[in-house]
Order: C-alpha cells, then structure tokens, then sequence
C-alpha cells in the first residue's frame, strides 16, 4: 500500500534485502479505496502494471499489505488469469496479514497461482476440541448474533428469513449445513495464527483477572497491566504464554507452505519457524525438503536472478546502470582462480599451486628439473659420456704417438693440456643433470669456466707457437729467444689464472645456490641453481669470449702460413665453430626456463667441445691411424720444401 504501512515495510526490508545480496526488480504500490468506483480505476491503472509481474525474470515477488490492498491483488490475478488462461508462475513470500479469506472474489476462483507460497504467520497449536466445536456451530443458537447469520448466508448462499420475508431467490438456510463443506479460501476448520492469539490473549485476561482478584484486599487501586505482564501460564494446546520486560507476548512465527488444489482447497504445511528469542544465527530453521514450490517449476529450487550465475573460474563484472545484482561474468586473469559461483573477486592460488585449465581450482605443482629418469637428460649425459670416451681415446692414441712428428709438432706438452681440459669440459657437463645441490650449484658453472678457460687458454698457446716457430725461422730474428716452453705455460697459466680468480671473486661475493623457480614455467616449481650473481655469470663468459674471438684472430691471420702440420688453419674453423655456439646461447638462454635452458647450456658445452675436438685432432688422428706413412720426418721435410 502506498502509504505510511508501506513505507515503512519498504524502508526495513530493502536495506535487508541489499546486506543480503538481493536486490529487487521493480516495486508496485497501491492506493487504499473505499469507494467503488476508485477501485475500479485503480484496477485498471494496477492491470496496466500487470506485464511487469509477466515479463519479469524475477520469480519471488514479496507482498505486503492489509485486506483491501490483498483484496484488489486478488481481483487483478483473477482477471488478468481468467482473460490469458494461464497461471503467473511465482514463488509468492508473504507476510502475516496474508490469508485467502482476504481474497474472496469468487467461489468459482482458481487459487494454483498461489501453489507453493510462503508465509509468516504467527505461532498457533490447535486447541484441544477446537475443530468439534466448529462442527457444532448452527446459526439456531445465536439468532441475536447477526455477523453468524450474515456470515452463514454469504457462506451457503442461502436465507436465514422467514419465508414471508424472503423477497429473493436464495433457499431458506436449514441450519444443518457444516463449516467443514466450504471450501478453504472461505472459512478453515483449523485455528489460525490471528485466531490463536485471539485464544491467547482471552486466557491472558483471565488469568490477570484472577490474579487481580486474589489481591483485591491488599490493594485498594489495581491496574490490569501489571499483573498481565507478570503471567505466566500454559494454555490448553501446551504453549507457554508470558511477556517480555517490553510488555512483548514471547512468541515466534511458523514458516508455512501454501499447497493448493484444484478444487478450490489447500494445506497449510509447516516448514519452518522464525524465533526472534532464539541465539543468534539460529532465529530461522528451514526444512527445505518439505517445501513444494510452484507446478512451473518442476519442484526444482527456484532461480530469481536477472542474468545467469557465474559458473567456476569466472567472477562478477557489474553493469553498468544496473541493479547490483545484475552483473556479467568475466573470466578471471591468468594465474587466478574462482573455486564458487558468482564470486566477486578472484584470488591469486598459492606460490606451491597453480589454477587448472578452467580456473576453478588451485591444483599442485609438479616438480621438476633436468632429471637423468627423462629423456632429455638421458640422451645429453649418454652424449657427454660419449664424447669423453672419444676424448680419452685420442689423448691415448696421441700418449701412444708421442714421438711422432705430427704429435710432436705445436707443442705436445699444449696438446695434452688441451685433450686433458676438453676431456674434463664434457664431464663437467654432468654437473648440470639431476637433482641441484649446494655442491653442484658451487661447481657447475666454476668448474665449466675455469676448464673451458684452460681449453681456450692452451689453442691460443698453440696459435701463438705457430706464429713465432714461423717468425723464428728468418734470419737474424730476435723472436727465437721467446720459443720453447716457458711461454706457451705462461700463456696457459696466466689466461687460467685470470678466470679463476673471477670465479673466485663470484663465489666471495654471490656464489650460486639452490633454488625454487616458482613462476617461471606455468604448473612447476623448477628445482634451479641459483647463479647468485647474474653479473659474475656474464663475466665468466664475457672473458671465455676474450679469449676465444683472440685465438679465432691470430689463427685466421696465421692460417696461411708455410709451415708443416700448421693447426692454425684448424684452430680457425673449431673457433669459428665455437664462437657460433656460444653467440646462439645466450638469446637462447635467456628465452627458455626450466630445465630446458639447463639443457641448453649443456648443449653448448659439447657443441662447443666437440667443435675443438674435432676441428684440431680429427686432422691428425686420420693421418695418425689411416695414414701412418705420412707421419714421418722425411714427408714433413718433403712437403715443407715444396711449399717454398
């Protein structure tokens, strides 16, 4: 109703309604009429909101009012139904004023628009006698009552006249009609909530008159009050009854279902009660179960909603000029999850976890590393191993050759070092497969550094041997003084001895250490080493470049040389090869994660390796083993008096 009743209901329940996450979809409030004609307009002006009702996605309408207002919604319905054949398929939640005696409009009136409302009505039990009092009641006995023989006229469509006084056409009433024919929207046979307090407060005054009674010669003055805030009773149907210190009868509400039939009868079931006195969280019990809801939906739980609810993985995104509980669904960001419908927000899953492929839970992570289980790391250490053996091979090849020319040549004492060294870069290589540890993280890339310097160190030696053995051999040079040993150990000692303190200094300062790569690999923790010092790392190799792209100069400018056995030519394409390696790693390093850039550093030492390899002995082990008559001093002496 539009007014003061209405705004108030409305001022407690939407506030109500908002805390709640319920939001509602339009409002329609009526103006109270007692004249006929007004009632008619405001008919007509209520008929015009009546599509709002129909094309509405809302399916609970909430309903507030006294009789007239209920009166007029009834007449609506009737009409509105009657004229489209079709039932208005809601859930209806009503408050205690809501009765179908309220709605009597027509005997004829099809009530399933309302089958499965829910109501708050106050408390009643059935009073013990009640229903056989009822089949009991007949007009005769309260001829002076005229609301019975009003009512048992309307009721039974028949006179309680004389037949001298009948100027209609109704039946004169024979008084043996039974309360328990009508139907149920006009007259219960069961005692009401309204009736039941009506029951109650008759005892209350009793029981206060009585008391007041005892006590008449203690007091002169008595008011009724006191003592009705003071009683404390049990009626017949085993309710306790008595006041709060507000003067408050201590009572609650039954949450009721309205079942109907098609007949024109109902039930009331009771599904539930409302206790304002119970502990907090407590008030309302709900048995769900025993609910029967609305023929149109097919006994499933109704869905109110103005869109449909997010699913998993999705949270809300709210429209813009709507209701706040309308709202689009918008899937949450990479790296987030929802694990409920309609959630407001996302969450981020825990470092150890990450979402699914739907995004609706948090799932862990596995854990991984260059493992020698995998393939991967089975094919890379069968590779190293396999180019050690090759390695070792040549060293004893060349160990069992040293007196040869061709061994001798460039200095042996630089060829074992150099064989050595290789022989130790494809070993060192293992460190990087398994499991990381404080002992491998320490050792991978020190250990990598330090040998592959002393390799690189030991082919600039040779390239600088053979260009001073071709210096050394014009006359009156004065470079024959720097030939020998002292200087290729130099060479070798020095350059190493650089390296190794650099790697020295990076394990002083930020050594490497193991670590868990939580981020880098989606659905992983990578088990990692650490470098410490990204820096450190980068100098590492910046100075194993230096000394590379040195040796690749000198040997590209001695390659032409006219000299026997000349490796510089040799040590031209295994630092071409090498450089080339070693320029692809690092923009592929630094694209991949996990245990693939291990990989790929590992690759890049036996790439790198095996190119030295190859290039520098491959040569001489073909003349060494294939070729055996080459390998003597007349040939060389042949062979280097031809090229002059």
């Amino acid at each position: 109703m539009d007014d003061d009743n209405g705004d108030r209901f409305l001022q407690a329940t939407v506030p109500l309604l908002s805390e709640n996450g319920i939001c509602f979809a339009f409002t329609i409030r009526t103006f109270k009429m007692t004249y006929k004609d007004a009632t008619i307009m405001l008919l007509l002006k209520l008929q015009e909101q009546y599509p709002v009702l129909v094309e509405s996605k809302a399916n609970v309408i909430f309903v507030y009012g006294e009789p007239p207002a209920l009166q007029l919604l009834g007449l609506l319905l009737y009409i509105a139904e009657a004229s489209s054949s079709q039932h208005l398929g809601k859930v209806w939640i009503v408050t205690s004023q809501w009765n179908f005696e309220s709605l009597n409009i027509e005997t004829t009136w099809d009530i399933q628009t309302f089958h499965g409302a829910i109501s708050f009505t106050v408390h009643a039990k059935q009073p013990p006698g009640f229903q056989q009092f009822l089949q009991t009641v007949r007009p005769s006995w309260m001829e002076e009552d005229g609301f019975i023989q009003e009512f048992w006229e309307q009721s039974f469509a028949c006179s309680m006249k004389s037949s001298d006084q009948q100027g209609g056409s109704k039946e004169p009433c024979t008084g043996k009609e039974k309360l328990e024919s009508l139907p149920g929207i006009f007259f219960e046979m069961s005692m009401t909530g309204h009736s039941y307090n009506v029951y109650n407060a008759a005892y209350a005054v009793a029981h206060a008159l009585h008391a007041m009674y005892i006590y008449r010669y203690k007091h002169k003055r008595l008011e009724l009050h006191p003592f009705l805030q003071r009683i404390l009773f049990n009626n017949s149907a085993g309710d306790i009854v008595h006041f709060d210190e507000n003067r408050k009868l201590v009572t609650g509400f039954d949450v009721t279902n309205w079942v109907t039939f098609s007949n024109g009868t109902f039930v009331r079931v009771k599904v539930g009660k409302l206790d304002p006195w119970a502990p907090q969280g407590q008030e309302l019990t709900l048995n769900e179960e025993q609910i029967e809801w609305h023929r149109s939906f097919n006994q499933v739980l109704p869905i109110s909603v103005c869109n449909d609810n997010c699913r998993p993985g999705y949270s809300r995104k709210r429209k813009e000029g709507e209701q706040f509980c309308c709202y689009d669904c918008a899937q949450c960001p990479e790296g987030m999850t929802s694990s409920h419908k309609d959630t407001h927000v996302c969450v981020k899953c825990p470092e150890d976890r990450y979402p699914n492929k739907d995004q609706s839970q948090c799932i862990p992570k596995i854990i991984s590393h260059l493992s020698y289980k995998e393939p991967l790391g089975i094919t890379l250490a069968i590779l190293a191993v396999f180019f050690s053996l090759i390695t070792a091979l040549v060293l004893g090849n060349f160990i069992k050759h040293q007196e040869t020319p061709i061994v001798k040549a460039n200095n042996r004492s630089l060829t074992y070092v150099l064989l050595i060294s290789l022989l130790l870069c494809f070993l060192c290589s293992l460190l990087f497969i398994g499991q990381p540890v404080k002992v491998t993280c320490v050792l991978r890339q020190t250990a990598f550094g330090i040998i592959f310097s002393v390799a690189l160190s030991s082919v600039l030696a040779k390239t600088i041997t053979v260009v001073l053995a071709f210096v050394a051999t014009k006359p009156g040079s004065m470079v024959r003084k720097w030939m020998g040993k002292r200087l290729a150990n130099s060479i070798v000692l020095s350059c190493s001895l650089i390296q190794a303190a650099i790697c020295m200094l990076w394990l002083g300062s930020s050594p490497p250490f193991p670590a868990r790569d939580m981020h880098s690999v989606d659905g992983e923790i990578v088990l990692e080493c650490n470098e410490g010092s990204t820096a450190m790392f980068y100098f590492v190799l910046g100075y194993m470049g230096i000394l590379a792209f040195v040796s690749f100069l000198v040997a590209f400018l001695a390659r032409k040389l006219p000299d026997s056995f000349n490796e510089a030519k040799f040590i031209t394409f295994s630092m071409l090869v090498f450089c080339s390696v070693w320029l692809s790693f690092i923009p592929t390093y630094l694209s991949t994660k996990g245990e693939i850039m291990v990989a790929v550093e590992i690759f890049s030492i036996l790439a790198s390796s095996a190119g030295l390899l190859g290039c520098i002995f491959f040569p001489k082990c073909y003349i060494i083993i294939l070729k055996p008559e080459l390998n003597n001093r007349e040939q060389l002496i042949r062979r280097k008096n031809k090229r002059t």
